[in-house]
């Protein structure tokens, strides 16, 4: 396999952040490029169970704002736990930008019992487009550890990409035991996993067997230990290096990402904090030093946000 390749390096010389800058882009395994920064419609903007089917202009307004302050990249997905598909098409409508220059990624709901190209179909409707950038299996538990369930939706994700309607595929909250009995039958090596990462929950050995498959990281979550672990080994180190580029903390987390060659996803309501993102991330580089010290302060504490239910406690991958 073809190692990860990509080109994240700043355009501005030095370390001095501007105001302006273009996101970085990761080549996937199949030849396609994907921007390294994101806005998700998951964490902050899913719908409760209460507002499942209510349309929610919030989100719309949200993610249009996104677009305006430069994201091109927009992770959202159907089904129990976002959606919001049918405000992440009409954002994409009135954003004013070409659908060609948006990165659109979505998601099949992880159920077995589930018509793969139906759910698909509707999902390109609800978005009003022709075709996703990026379709994700959203996890492997359906499968209840059955092999030949794993394989068989991911022929049907294959399908899929075959119709020439997703332009690349992967999957979402795998694990390295979920990924191996795809890769026995995969026609097709999935172009990405999209899994929360950040110094609390790095996954052991995980990034290693992607990249030894040619398979990309997407990161959600990155900013956990900030917004929802804070007190923990990281914060000091965290603050110091914000303060030695002249950002924020929630941006030092998400370069900490960046420059593991981590594609991250991140979310907000908050327009400025949706412009530093964009404007600063790309402008400065952690070195090589800095982003160890920050992975060996995270293995001191553990912490997952998402999917407790769906993994031991205790669970480190």
């Amino acid at each position: 396999m073809n190692s990860i390749s990509a080109t994240f390096t700043p355009d501005a010389s030095g370390n001095s952040p501007k105001q302006t800058s273009t996101i970085p882009q990761l080549k996937l395994n199949d030849g396609t490029t994907i921007p390294m920064l994101g806005y998700g419609l998951g964490t902050a903007n899913f719908k409760a169970a209460s507002a499942k089917g209510k349309f929610d202009q919030n989100v719309v307004k949200y993610t249009k704002e996104a677009i305006a302050k430069g994201f091109r990249h927009l992770d959202g997905a159907e089904g129990k736990f976002y959606g919001n598909e049918e405000e992440l098409g009409v954002a994409i409508k009135e954003g004013g930008v070409p659908r060609e220059e948006l990165y659109i990624t979505t998601k099949l709901p992880a159920v077995e019992k589930t018509n793969t190209q139906e759910r698909f179909d509707a999902s390109l409707k609800k978005l009003g487009v022709d075709y996703v950038d990026l379709y994700l299996l959203h996890g492997p538990w359906f499968a209840d550890g059955s092999e030949e369930a794993l394989q068989r939706k991911w022929a049907e994700m294959e399908a899929i990409q075959a119709s020439g309607r997703a332009r690349s595929i992967g999957v979402s909250n795998f694990l390295q035991e979920h990924l191996e009995p795809i890769l026995k039958t995969a026609k097709v090596v999935p172009a990405i996993n999209q899994i929360e990462f950040h110094p609390y929950l790095q996954h052991g050995d995980l990034l290693a067997f992607h990249r030894a498959h040619g398979i990309a990281v997407a990161a959600y979550s990155p900013l956990a230990p900030l917004v929802r672990a804070r007190g923990g080994p990281v914060d000091a180190r965290w603050a110091e290096l914000a303060a030695k580029y002249g950002v924020g903390e929630a941006e030092v987390g998400l370069r900490w990402c960046v420059d593991q060659g981590i594609v991250t996803l991140t979310t907000s309501s908050n327009a400025e904090r949706m412009r530093r993102v964009v404007s600063l991330v790309p402008q400065f580089k952690l070195t090589p030093k800095e982003v160890e010290d920050v992975a060996e302060l995270g293995k001191q504490k553990h912490f997952r946000a998402f999917w407790p239910d769906k993994f031991a406690a205790d669970d480190r991958r």
